[in-house]
């Protein structure tokens, strides 16, 4: 698969300056064909509405995931008849190729897994559902196609992302978070039964925002997702705005997510502040951090006993160390015991909750995360050892070294556009943290839609200076 490089985006630059084709020679006719003469990728104007729907939409799965499928079936219609009158009038061709692949590159191993799982018929359903991510990645790609579709999407993002953070920021102040109010009373007024159960409300040990109590996610995807909100604030106000956004949704963080999102959210800083603070300043930002979060340690129970657990790590015994890490060290050694058991392909994407109590180092011992099972293994490589293998963990890498290639060989000007969504989406891989399960339908269509998103801004085509902003 061949990605552009900065020689080939300023040929295709002249090329549709000139109203030829990007393909063609300066004196050399283009292919005959029913090209779409005098015009660039235009991407799809509604595409950008699909993909902050279906994100709007997590804080309810149900609808959310409707809006995907209904978003896939849109979406395979209007590529294919788009391809069929001629050119790729939705996506560049590269675009189109690298999203294919990265999809793929997740996919397979879920395929290869499944032939030998615990449950083969149940598992290679659920690798043919799966299949509906693709053509509505496609749909993500072609919301950033072009520089309107780009705008509205990551700045879409960005509101959806401040919008949930002053709302956890009030439910910090008054105890109720207005949006999963306001979503629990909709909720209860069309089924009669409310978004969480009683022992749920009552067990629940941090700020859930709009998400709610018993659907504890908001940190995690808050973090993964700050650098839309980063980028648009700084693009508006600069180091003032980015500063601001930096310290609202890091409050949010420190108070709603676990430790895995509080190392997200410092890689986010980290790699988005150095550039437009420098170093000096930037420490000076983690410094009054580390204050905030003392603060906060004083002040919130739920933060201070995450603190308390977190100097556990520096106890001599393993027992210290694996409480430190909520139990993380146990569910590592399972997942090392099913790598040894089924190196090649693993146990079944999905298939670690069954697997579990064959592996379990400590079977005779309280867990400390209470009773039953470990679901998945809460870090992204064992994750795909345990459950797909070494075939699996080949695919992750070649789909890396894919998007990595693409990245390099991109102009200033492609890098830039496609930053946000290339830090959202490296942080979020990232391998030295801990991690929801990238197999599930939640963090796993999360992951895709960052690659799609990534895909589509990097590989995108200037359009042409004309009338049209997009196709219908």
């Amino acid at each position: 698969m061949s990605m552009p490089n900065s020689s080939t985006d300023r040929s295709a630059g002249i090329a549709a300056e000139r109203g030829a084709p990007a393909g063609s020679k300066q004196g050399v006719p283009a292919p005959a064909g029913p090209a779409l003469a005098g015009r660039a990728i235009q991407g799809w104007r509604w595409a950008p509405a699909w993909i902050l729907a279906y994100v709007a939409l997590w804080p309810a799965p149900g609808y959310a995931e409707a809006i995907l499928v209904l978003g896939a079936l849109v979406a395979i219609a209007k590529l294919v008849s788009s391809r069929f009158r001629g050119g790729v009038s939705l996506l560049s061709g590269e675009a189109w190729a690298l999203t294919s692949v990265l999809f793929f590159a997740y996919w397979l191993p879920q395929l290869v897994s499944a032939f030998d799982s615990i449950d083969p018929g149940r598992a290679l359903r659920e690798a043919a559902v799966d299949l509906r991510y693709l053509p509505f990645l496609w749909l993500a790609a072609a919301a950033v196609a072009n520089e309107r579709g780009r705008r509205t999407t990551f700045g879409g993002l960005a509101i959806i992302i401040a919008v949930w953070t002053v709302d956890a920021l009030v439910q910090a102040g008054i105890g109720t978070s207005p949006l999963f109010f306001g979503i629990d009373s909709i909720k209860q007024a069309i089924s009669g039964h409310a978004m969480c159960s009683v022992s749920e409300v009552a067990a629940v040990d941090r700020l859930s925002g709009v998400f709610g109590p018993c659907n504890l996610k908001l940190g995690i995807v808050l973090a993964s997702l700050s650098p839309f909100a980063l980028y648009a604030a700084a693009k508006r106000a600069h180091a003032v705005g980015w500063l601001l956004a930096a310290a609202a949704v890091g409050v949010v963080v420190m108070l709603a997510g676990s430790r895995a999102s509080w190392i997200t959210y410092l890689l986010v800083l980290v790699l988005s502040g150095w550039r437009l603070l420098g170093w000096k300043k930037l420490l000076a930002v983690f410094a009054a951090g580390a204050i905030l979060l003392g603060v906060l340690g004083v002040v919130s129970s739920d933060v201070r006993q995450r603190l308390e657990r977190t100097t556990h790590v520096f106890a001599v015994s393993e027992e210290g160390v694996d409480r430190a890490l909520s139990g993380r060290t146990r569910i590592w050694g399972a997942a090392l015991c099913m790598v040894r058991e089924h190196p090649f392909n693993g146990v079944g994407a999905r298939g670690f909750r069954e697997a579990f109590p064959a592996c379990d180092p400590q079977s005779d011992q309280q867990a400390e995360w209470g009773e039953g099972p470990a679901f998945h293994a809460h870090q992204i490589v064992l994750e795909i050892l345990s459950e797909t293998g070494f075939f699996g963990l080949l695919m992750w890498l070649a789909g890396a070294a894919l998007a990595w290639r693409a990245w390099r060989f991109a102009d200033a000007q492609a890098r830039e556009r496609a930053r946000p969504a290339m830090l959202a989406l490296v942080v979020t891989v990232f391998p030295l943290n801990t991690h929801l399960a990238f197999y599930s339908t939640f963090w796993g269509g999360l992951t895709l839609l960052l690659a799609a998103l990534y895909a589509g801004s990097l590989l995108a085509v200037r359009s042409l200076p004309d009338t049209t902003t997009g196709t219908e």
